[in-house]
């Protein structure tokens, strides 16, 4: 039996190294941590300059404020800190850093110099050492411009086990490089420098107007992230999300290119990851990751920051409402993306708080523009029917998708069909099968009758062209061939039409709640007590989505009641992620997933098919579809429905003018 010991008090420098332990795990970690002290220290400009990736030598010099001869023994010492005095401060801290422990646990494994001058005299610098077992700090004088130079040399040479864990030289300088990359978007008004074994990386002016905004993110990140990036700019209840997210086709097969900053502090938050999962679900496909740059504005005293040793995650007082409010923004300038109104630099929002913070689907259904321009009654004539052939050419019968558009009618015999209304394909006389353009006017002045207006007439003094241009040719049954106005526009006629049915369906299904039926045997599940607490708490919530979901013992679950279109789904797991979802989150769209999954195969069986020969008037309708619908960039599984060749492109492409 080993000899037991007494407890003692550890000496400063082994604590400091188990203070570093979770602090300083890289050189990226050492840089991330001197440049949140110079970004508090009120600098304008900060130089970044490694040697062997950070291994051999980190410098950061900022020109701040700098620290007084009196408080730099202190500097180097472990809790000490200029930046909160009590416990309000710290509930409401709007600084970087807070506890006092980055600079103590840097010098505990490296050979660590700091130079700094509070005065605008050069020759007033003081520098500042830490040496000796217990960490004791020498001052001398040392000239200096105005702010702090902070050395660090030798990382982890007295710790060699976690030397060893350091990676090659390019490995370790990608990783400072993406920290400063982080730090850099973080503030534009600040200007920035990287070099690398003598040789200058970024150099970054300062400058918080959009231009300069926009021209740090394309030196960042690269002219494409801002060529397929939507700008927005929304607030409501007291949130402000600004910034840039990425097209669906802008997608990336790794998350590296997602940046996320609360109150100008970068975070890696499940909150945050889940609620730009669930706005991107409908687009995005499978496997791949979307880019974005958003920047969360909140009330400091609304968030903690104090939760993560490293400062990267963080916690909301009302988590609840920050995901609904991330969700609603991003899913409805996703939305607003239609066809031919994509593109870097158009912002998304500008609206009042509570119209921001509305998802999408809330317009579509009230029949409004979710805040995108029409531009011409003319374009919005005919609709597209469902097909009446598959790709072999044999006939197709829509029982499943006739079905349900019966069982809903009978659910709802007060709903109005509308130019998208999913329709079973009529012979057309010298057509194909498919509605022309008669009987689209028709539709719409059966429609406007009911509404007691008129349909909208093309306006004889309107010359403009639609963003999608006009149907000039089909290629191979597959493709629409158009000619817009700045160039050639081809579409995947199947994947447009398929995602154009999709959406009107779930605007039908999830435009009030789902409907419901009692389960003629309740579905009885083993819960822990933390579920049953949720499944109390969240009762409201489950009934939104149709289920009926009771209390039946201190681990005891019954389900009651399904929605009619999940009623053959295998409920206990389903049931058991939504309560999850509900705990971690606040929210859950499981059910929705579900009956969307249901919807988007109804809609991918419904659609036209390859090889079905379209008249013109039938291609140009299913462009006016597109225009119009939400999310039509993109087919129910993420694939993209359209893409555009420039006159441009073309001319370059055949060398003209060259």
């Amino acid at each position: 039996m080993s000899e037991q010991r007494r407890i003692r008090v550890l000496d400063p420098r082994l604590a400091n190294q188990i203070a570093a332990g979770e602090v300083v795990e890289r050189p990226a970690s050492v840089v991330k941590e001197l440049i949140e002290n110079a970004i508090d220290a009120g600098s304008r400009r900060i130089e970044v300059e490694l040697e062997a990736g950070g291994t051999r030598l980190i410098r950061v010099r900022d020109d701040g404020s700098g620290i007084g001869e009196d408080d730099l023994p202190l500097a180097l010492s472990r809790h000490a800190t200029s930046k909160i005095v009590s416990l309000e401060e710290l509930e409401g801290v709007a600084s970087l850093g807070f506890r006092g422990e980055a600079l103590a646990s840097i010098s505990s494994v490296s050979r660590l110099e700091l130079v700094s001058n509070a005065a605008e005299d050069p020759t007033a610098g003081w520098r500042v050492v830490a040496e000796g077992r217990n960490m004791e700090s020498r001052v001398s004088p040392a000239p200096h411009a105005r702010g702090t130079s902070v050395m660090v040399r030798d990382l982890f040479f007295n710790t060699p086990a976690r030397r060893k864990f350091l990676r090659m030289e390019k490995t370790e300088f990608g990783h400072v490089e993406e920290a400063f990359r982080r730090q850099a978007l973080s503030r534009f008004d600040i200007g920035w420098t990287l070099r690398h074994n003598q040789k200058t990386l970024h150099q970054l002016r300062p400058g918080d107007d959009p231009v300069s905004r926009e021209r740090r993110v394309a030196a960042l990140l690269g002219k494409a992230f801002l060529e397929n990036a939507l700008h927005l700019d929304l607030e409501a209840s007291g949130l402000r999300l600004w910034g840039w997210v990425g097209l669906p086709t802008h997608s990336r097969a790794q998350a590296d290119q997602q940046y996320f900053f609360v109150n100008g502090r970068v975070v890696r938050d499940r909150l945050v990851a889940h609620a730009v999962r669930q706005a991107y679900r409908d687009v995005m496909f499978s496997g791949r990751h979307p880019v974005f740059v958003l920047y969360l504005e909140v009330d400091p005293a609304v968030v903690d920051v104090n939760v993560h040793p490293t400062k990267h995650e963080v916690r909301f007082r009302d988590g609840r409402l920050v995901h609904d409010f991330l969700f609603s923004s991003l899913h409805r300038a996703l939305g607003e993306a239609r066809a031919g109104h994509s593109g870097a630099g158009q912002p998304v929002g500008d609206a009042g708080e509570e119209e921001a913070a509305e998802p999408a689907a809330a317009s579509a259904q009230a029949g409004e523009p979710t805040g995108i321009e029409e531009r011409s009654p003319r374009w919005q004539q005919q609709p597209m029917a469902l097909p009446g052939r598959d790709e072999e050419g044999s006939k197709v019968t829509p029982d499943r998708v006739r079905a349900f558009m019966e069982g809903y009618r009978a659910l709802h015999p007060s709903h109005e069909e509308s130019l998208l209304t999913p329709q079973v394909a009529a012979p057309v006389s010298g057509g194909s099968g498919v509605g022309g353009a008669a009987a689209g006017v028709a539709l719409a002045e059966r429609q406007a009758g009911r509404a007691g207006r008129r349909p909208p007439l093309p306006d004889a003094d309107d010359t403009r062209a639609p963003p999608l241009g006009y149907a000039i040719a089909q290629l191979h049954g597959v493709y629409i061939l158009a000619q817009s106005e700045r160039g050639l526009i081809l579409v995947d006629m199947h994947a447009a039409h398929e995602r154009i049915v999709y959406e009107r369906m779930k605007t039908q299904v999830h435009g009030g709640r789902l409907e419901a039926q009692p389960l003629l045997v309740p579905v009885s599940l083993a819960a822990s007590p933390a579920e049953v607490a949720t499944a109390e708490a969240e009762r409201e919530a489950f009934a939104r989505f149709g289920v009926e979901l009771d209390v039946a013992g201190p681990e005891t679950l019954l389900v009651r009641q399904l929605p009619v279109q999940l009623s053959d789904a295998d409920v206990e797991p389903l049931i058991r992620e939504m309560l999850g979802d509900l705990e971690r989150y606040g929210r859950s769209d499981r059910l929705e997933a579900h009956v969307n999954e249901l919807l988007a195969t109804m809609a991918c069986h419904g659609s036209v098919r390859a090889n079905r020969q379209l008249t013109q008037a039938e291609m140009n309708a299913l462009l006016r579809d597109m225009e119009r619908t939400e999310r039509s960039g993109q087919c129910n599984h993420g694939r993209p429905t359209w893409t555009e060749m420039s006159m441009k492109e073309l001319d370059r492409l055949f060398m003209r003018g060259q």
